[in-house]
């Protein structure tokens, strides 16, 4: 009998990166098990982040590659080669680009497990032809070489750093995915729009603008807006502004004397 259904398990290959799904091919994991897959560019290691589950083959959109193995001591010893020849790769790779003059920034380099294949990042301000690179680096290297240019936000999310929180940054640490930003973030939260106030190290606006930015169109629904007219304890007078987070309001009295006042001790005058 046909089943429309199939196992399958979701794998990081980085702490903030992206899930991809494999078959477990019978294997018995759980999440946190370190596994040893089939990708496109050889066998990599990764760490399983969902267990084995049953799924309709309709929200399968591609054959899925399959979990070969739990990894083994002799895969976690690879582990420690893969990354020295990763730091040799990234340096040969820094003396090419300054023999050819490339306006290329390397930021790091990523071999496969079993080191067929190496991926470097790199950042530049242009398009850059790196076609004479590229040919003497896989000979160099003797394996398959892709350069791949990124932009400020995967640059920084690739290096890592701190943020201006003192905290390890949102990127590199779980954002599997960039959100969309915008000054009108900034704005809804009454920071200042200084660029240096409000920007990552990547130069680019914070990603954490968003993780408030709907609670704060929320409280901001319950305040007066500026220039409406109140009654507070102290008497009439005029919002001058609020702050969402306290709930608070400041308000000119008729002395012309500024007070501020919890939002729950105000009202609103009509007519």
């Amino acid at each position: 009998m046909t089943t429309n259904t199939k196992d399958v398990a979701g794998v990081r290959f980085k702490p903030s990166g992206p899930i991809y799904y494999f078959d477990p091919a019978g294997i018995d994991i759980v999440a946190g098990d370190t596994v040893i897959v089939e990708t496109a560019r050889g066998l990599s290691i990764g760490t399983v982040v969902i267990a084995s589950k049953n799924i309709d083959h309709s929200e399968i959109t591609e054959p899925l590659k399959p979990i070969v193995r739990k990894a083994q001591p002799e895969d976690l010893e690879k582990i420690l080669e893969v990354k020295q020849k990763e730091k040799e790769a990234l340096a040969k790779c820094e003396e090419l680009v300054a023999r050819f003059e490339l306006p290329m920034k390397l930021l790091t380099a990523e071999y496969n497990l079993d080191c067929t294949y190496v991926t470097i990042y790199f950042r530049s301000q242009k398009r850059v032809d790196f076609r004479s690179l590229l040919k003497e680096l896989s000979t160099l290297l003797k394996t398959r070489v892709e350069l791949r240019q990124v932009g400020a936000r995967d640059a920084a999310k690739l290096i890592g750093g701190l943020g201006l929180c003192g905290f390890p940054l949102c990127c590199s640490s779980y954002l599997s995915k960039f959100e969309p930003i915008s000054m009108k973030m900034a704005r809804g939260q009454d920071l200042p729009l200084n660029p240096a106030n409000i920007s990552g190290v990547c130069n680019r606006l914070l990603c954490c603008l968003s993780y408030e930015h709907d609670q704060y169109l929320i409280m901001k629904q319950r305040l007066p807006k500026e220039g409406d007219s109140v009654t507070t304890k102290f008497g009439k007078g005029k919002v001058l502004g609020g702050n969402p987070i306290k709930e608070t309001i400041a308000v000119q009295l008729e002395s012309e004397a500024i007070v501020e006042v919890p939002l729950t001790e105000t009202e609103s005058v009509t007519g």
